[in-house]
């Protein structure tokens, strides 16, 4: 029997009803019993730097990294600390050059690692720990405070620890680190395989509570090879620097500077947090060449009177939310030198399912590339369960060997979040074009029901966003006896302006749909965003109807 015949322009395939990805495959290894840090380490390139520190210029070489990671592994696995082959670990830290080596060594001996962002408060923390029963954590002398009662801690701080540290810490990374590696402790170790969990994340639950998203070794092995193919970084004579802007608590700093990027012999410049004026200077310093940010970093750049000094730059790389066509031309004009690329993904795809590779797949406004090799799309239609051609929208469903094992605990939102045979349901609204490129229109779950009718926010937002005195906008869904659910528009003026909100309302009234008015108008300092830069709708919902 022939395979089913697949359109090469849009990669649709009408007897499957999915469309395929135009991208080369990339070759996946066939050894079940591999872990993603053996995978790493066994990867030939002409590195030579993988970590620096931008603030203290502190260089970790990649002979360096390896001895460190497996020096910390075998103190890990032996007494008092003990980790063993499927016991949870904890990160809570903001980004360092120790972070990939505790996660790395954790990984290797088949443990599974979770990660906290360090701006959580302390009940929130315990709710995870709670939740992921973590037996150790990797946290700093600063957050130690944050960390419920009981868990052995390890600092990852330099140099030994101090006399007024507390009882539960054991060991700092350093101390770890230097770890005499014991050839026969991997022997007697348990095997770990592609199937095994490797990453308990936790996603940022824009819509409802967080909730712990499993990655197996496979998952994460797939990841490693499509960011080396994206970034056409194996075999290349030059050495690539990229600069770690973004958390490595989340998917993509973990996937992408804790363990990708680190097999293909980049060198990983690593920001403890982001302020404009440090990553200036960590990009001239150190000759970084790729930038990734997200949309807000992005928006502070183009706003900036004048071009800033980009050194030896040649991409930047957003994630996180789609970028808007006057954002990409005003970047593209004041630095011209520079080309654009975006992706997206989410925690539940192990950080990618779509990305522009090129300034010339940039080009098409809007879009957030296309989709990933190795990787299958459907457009389903949210009302009727049925799978649609091109240009059509609905929810996006993928596949692919990235696609998480299921949610920690938690078997009823696994199916109804993951088909049996395989297809994440992303819960974005999206369409595919004639092309092959995706488009995100806005969040299933997020969608406006005004009498029936579905208003998605981010289309009101970009059109306000048009409004010479509008600065930032988010819109949420009001509730409503009679209606069911209004648009409601929370809106940041800019300097000097007296904008009012009858005029907001008019302005919008005059270009869309009669149900897709804006009926409410609260005038706010600023929009509410997580780290990526998504709105949190979450949050103003609650601020507009905790008045009702």
């Amino acid at each position: 029997m022939s395979p089913p015949e697949v359109d090469p322009r849009s990669g649709y395939c009408a007897a499957t009803r999915s469309f395929r990805s135009k991208r080369a495959p990339v070759p996946l290894p066939s050894d079940p019993d591999l872990d993603v840090v053996t995978f790493l380490a066994s990867r030939r390139h002409a590195g030579t730097v993988a970590l620096v520190d931008a603030a203290t210029g502190r260089r970790v070489t990649f002979p360096d990294l390896w001895r460190a990671v497996t020096g910390a592994a075998t103190a890990l696995a032996s007494p008092p600390l003990g980790l063993r082959k499927g016991d949870v670990a904890l990160i809570l830290s903001p980004n360092s050059v120790s972070f990939p080596v505790a996660a790395l060594a954790a990984m290797s001996l088949g443990a599974v690692l979770t990660t906290a962002n360090p701006l959580n408060t302390p009940a929130e923390i315990a709710k995870q720990v709670a939740d992921a029963r973590p037996v150790l954590a990797f946290t700093t002398r600063e957050l130690l405070p944050k960390l419920p009662a009981g868990i052995r801690v390890v600092l990852l701080e330099p140099a030994a620890r101090l006399p007024s540290d507390p009882p539960a810490v054991v060991a700092t990374i350093d101390e770890i680190s230097a770890t005499k590696p014991d050839p026969d402790a991997h022997r007697a170790r348990e095997r770990v395989t592609q199937d095994d969990p490797a990453t308990l994340l936790y996603s940022s639950g824009t819509t409802g509570p967080s909730k712990g998203v499993v990655a197996t070794h496979r998952s994460l092995i797939s990841m490693v090879q499509i960011i080396m193919t994206r970034f056409q970084l194996e075999g290349a004579d030059r050495t690539e620097a990229f600069l770690c802007t973004v958390p490595m608590f989340h998917v993509y700093g973990l996937v992408a500077f804790a363990t990708g990027l680190l097999g293909c012999g980049a060198t990983i410049v690593v920001l403890s947090k982001y302020e404009l004026p440090e990553m200036l200077r960590a990009i001239n310093e150190y000759g970084v060449t790729y930038l990734p940010l997200v949309p807000p970093i992005l928006v502070a750049m183009v706003a900036h009177p004048k071009p800033l000094p980009l050194g030896q730059l040649r991409k930047v790389l957003s994630g996180g939310a789609p970028l808007s066509k006057e954002l990409i031309e005003g970047f593209r004009e004041k630095y011209p030198q520079v080309e654009i690329l975006q992706g997206y993904g989410l925690t539940e795809s192990t950080a990618i399912g779509a990305s522009t590779d090129s300034a010339e797949e940039s080009r098409r406004y809007g879009t957030a590339g296309l989709l990933s090799p190795n990787t299958e799309a459907k457009i389903v239609d949210p009302d009727t369960g049925e799978a649609l051609p091109v240009n059509r929208t609905g929810e996006l469903w993928l596949r692919g060997p990235y696609v998480m094992k299921g949610y920690f605990k938690n078997k009823e939102a696994t199916q109804s979040t993951v088909t049996p045979d395989g297809w994440l349901k992303t819960g974005d609204l999206c369409y595919i074009d004639a092309d092959g490129y995706l488009f995100v229109v806005d969040r299933l779950k997020e969608l406006i029901k005004y009498k029936g009718y579905q208003v998605p926010p981010a289309e009101l937002e970009a059109l306000l966003l048009t409004h010479p005195d509008v600065a930032d906008v988010a819109v949420i869904p009001f509730p409503d006896r009679e209606v069911g659910q209004f648009p409601m528009a929370y809106v940041v003026r800019k300097k000097g302006s007296n904008l009012s909100a009858r005029e907001v309302m008019e302005f919008v009234a005059k270009q869309v749909a009669p149900y897709k008015k804006v009926r409410k108008v609260a005038f706010v300092t600023e929009i509410p965003k997580n780290a990526s830069g998504k709105i949190l709708r979450k949050d103003l919902i609650k601020l507009a109807t905790s008045k009702l």
